[in-house]
């Protein structure tokens, strides 16, 4: 894939990122939203399939075979190739509750590498994208990762997985841990708005676990681009597929993995 073809293809994915988050902001904080549950805390919207629907068949008219993985409609064509990779609202809880924090997420994968990814947050109108090799930008303006060098000093991003009453590796003695060595902890519920704001320097670093490919695809290149490390919690090399995500500027990320390292 060349760069022009790159290029076509975030258009698209902007595109089709604007539309679908100008259609989920209409009915925020509208009685009418219609909620249901996938588990004891994951819940799902109307909008939530309305906003896939349409991002998927906005892309599908200018790239019929290239696959796609979704949130709520799984995978689907032959994902040996080029895919896309789709959350139609990252941030479904804050979303449900009128809370103007959430993210729409197009990244795309091409044989196992991230090429192309756009995060769209409707109510700050503000769209971060990336090209693998070409930086990271919010608005058409480059950014660039912080220059905190300090764990002390730090702003750290996190979350807790929907399993956090059920299973013991809940994330809270990580908080925990960390929140004695920074300045402060974050939890903003968003991971792809999380990796974009470690992305342009908003936070020094961002933790979390159990994410889905759908969660951090963009927001993975973004930060990458934008000159963020991001790996496992034991420095070893971060998949989209794996359970553990440790992002940050760089300048912090041994500091970070040391404290994570005396948990085990």
């Amino acid at each position: 894939m060349n760069s022009e073809d790159e290029a076509e293809y975030l258009d698209a994915a902007r595109e089709a990122a604007l539309k679908a988050g100008e259609e989920v902001l209409l009915v925020l904080g509208s009685d009418d939203r219609q909620i249901e549950y996938k588990g004891e805390l994951d819940l799902v919207t109307e909008m939530d399939r309305h906003s896939e629907s349409l991002i998927k068949e906005f892309l599908a008219r200018s790239f019929p075979h290239v696959a796609v993985l979704a949130e709520e409609g799984g995978a689907s064509g032959d994902s040996t190739g080029a895919k896309w990779i789709i959350d139609p609202i990252d941030g479904t809880t804050s979303y449900a509750h009128g809370l103007p924090h959430f993210a729409v997420s197009i990244g795309l994968e091409v044989e196992g590498e991230i090429r192309v990814g756009v995060v769209y947050n409707p109510p700050l109108k503000e769209c971060f994208t990336a090209i693998k090799g070409q930086g990271a930008y919010l608005n058409g303006k480059r950014i660039k990762v912080s220059k905190t060098g300090e764990l002390k000093r730090s702003l750290l991003a996190t979350g807790f997985p929907y399993d956090r009453k059920t299973s013991p590796d809940n994330n809270l003695d990580k908080f925990s841990a960390l929140l004695m060595e920074i300045q402060g902890i974050r939890r903003m519920g968003s991971a792809a708005l999380d990796l974009c704001y470690t992305a342009a320097g908003r936070f020094d670093g961002y933790w979390e676990m159990k994410l889905k490919p759908w969660d951090t695809a963009a927001g993975f290149l973004i930060l990458t681009e934008a000159g963020g490390t991001i790996t496992d919690f034991s420095g070893n090399e971060y998949s989209i597929y794996g359970d553990e995500l440790l992002a940050s500027n760089g300048r912090i990320h041994n500091q970070m993995i040391s404290v994570l390292k005396e948990l085990k």
